[in-house]
């Protein structure tokens, strides 16, 4: 047991930095208080991370987060795809519903970004955050709580300690387990193949969701003639796939698409990805908060993991830099009631939902697939249906950064410093 006498002080103790982590790093740029961050990658390996296929659907109101946290400007804007619509598909047919933005004057209802560069730049947004201690290459050798601090061991290094610590360390966080926190696990049996692929017709800036038999198809359009192509299917027909020879793939992959793609070309490696959604019992203890994927793993065919990872961790940003501000307790157990609160009604809806629905688009018995043939057909004909649809496929549930904060109103209307400034 290391000397816990000789602890460095910081404010917020920072458990994982991937997305979530990074993002708040630099939600916090500005405010008074000071952040160790630990990650166990070097940080070259978060200042360059490598190319892993998956591409992330942004909603408009991500981007505006995204925007206020210096993160945008620094993704290059060539990679940047716009998403004008979506078209679901099931089965054989070619009947679909379309989903699309309410104004042919903003046709854009989303941004398509490359994980990797979206990491990339908010590495660089949490870099320009000064009060942002780096403990990289580092593991945790033991973490004690008490009515004054949170307090953290790192293997061969120094004692950490905080009045608070933050948990973005992944669906399958040890630090969530360490703290007594449960999470409930839905294993869905599949494995996602994803891949870019060029593509002979052209997509119009249109995503396609596919619910084939026995298989499930997604296509995101890129620049240019090119997707990102996501296929579920068992593990041991993806693992198949992976050992295709390119051109044998290729051919594949235009059967499964049943050619209305044209020719298809790989252009990228192909990753795999075991289909898991997770979701904390709860987000909050005393001196502890879980964001991103710690609090709430998704299912991807609603796109909303990285949506809701940004817009928990910026409400709980929010409310720390109210506190303080305040110069009241940032691990004040009212305040972290707030941000759980807010987060769960963002979130737990459409996790429901969205396991629902994966599960509906999964399942081949032919009540399944009556239902399903039934529930896109009601969509097109009634427009109360076919928008609530829209909202679970292609936006985010309810504001999460609405709710007003919890302590005076009189700030609520001020924005998050932004690291452009």
């Amino acid at each position: 047991m290391q000397d816990l006498s000789e602890a460095r002080g910081f404010d917020v103790i920072v458990v994982g930095g991937g997305p979530a982590g990074l993002c708040f790093a630099a939600s916090m740029h500005g405010a008074p208080l000071t952040i160790a961050l630990i990650e166990r990658l070097e940080e070259k390996a978060l200042a360059d991370p490598p190319y892993d296929g998956r591409e992330i659907a942004l909603t408009l109101r991500s981007v505006g987060t995204l925007r206020e946290l210096g993160i945008w400007h620094r993704l290059p804007g060539e990679h940047v795809a716009p998403l004008h619509g979506a078209r679901v598909f099931n089965g054989d047919s070619l009947d679909s519903l379309d989903l699309r933005a309410p104004s042919a004057a903003a046709p854009q209802i989303g941004y398509l970004v490359s994980n990797h560069l979206l990491r990339h730049a908010a590495y660089r947004a949490a870099r320009a955050n000064e009060r942002v201690s780096w403990f990289t290459q580092a593991r945790i050798s033991d973490i004690s709580y008490s009515a004054e601090a949170v307090r953290v061991g790192l293997e061969h290094g120094p004692v950490l300690e905080a009045k608070l610590l933050v948990s973005a360390d992944s669906r399958f966080s040890e630090t969530r387990r360490a703290r007594g926190i449960a999470a409930r696990v839905h294993d869905f049996g599949r494995t996602m193949l994803v891949c870019r692929m060029a593509h002979e017709v052209a997509h119009q800036r249109i995503a396609w969701e596919w619910f084939g038999h026995y298989q499930t198809l997604a296509r995101l359009p890129l620049n240019g003639q090119r997707s990102s192509v996501v296929l579920t299917l068992p593990h041991a027909q993806i693992t198949r796939l992976l050992g295709l020879a390119p051109e044998a793939f290729e051919r594949e992959l235009e059967r499964r698409f049943a050619a209305r793609l044209g020719r298809m070309r790989l252009d990228s490696e192909r990753f795999a990805y075991p289909l898991m959604g997770v979701y904390a019992s709860r987000f909050i203890a005393e001196r502890y908060a879980a964001i991103g994927d710690a609090a709430v793993g998704m299912h991807p065919v609603t796109a909303h993991g990285f949506n809701f990872g940004l817009s928990g961790q910026a409400l709980l940003a929010r409310l720390l830099r109210e506190a303080r501000r305040a110069q009241r307790n940032i691990a004040d157990a009212g305040l972290l009631a707030h941000y759980e609160r807010g987060h769960r009604q963002a979130t737990l809806p459409l996790y429901l939902a969205t396991n629902a629905l994966a599960r509906l688009y999964t399942d081949e018995s032919a009540p399944a697939r009556f239902a399903r043939r039934s529930l896109l057909s009601l969509a097109r004909r009634i427009p109360p249906i076919g928008s609530t649809l829209s909202r679970l496929l292609m936006q985010e549930g309810a504001r999460a950064d609405g709710i007003l904060p919890w302590r005076a109103r009189a700030h609520a209307s001020e924005p998050p410093a932004s690291s452009d400034h």
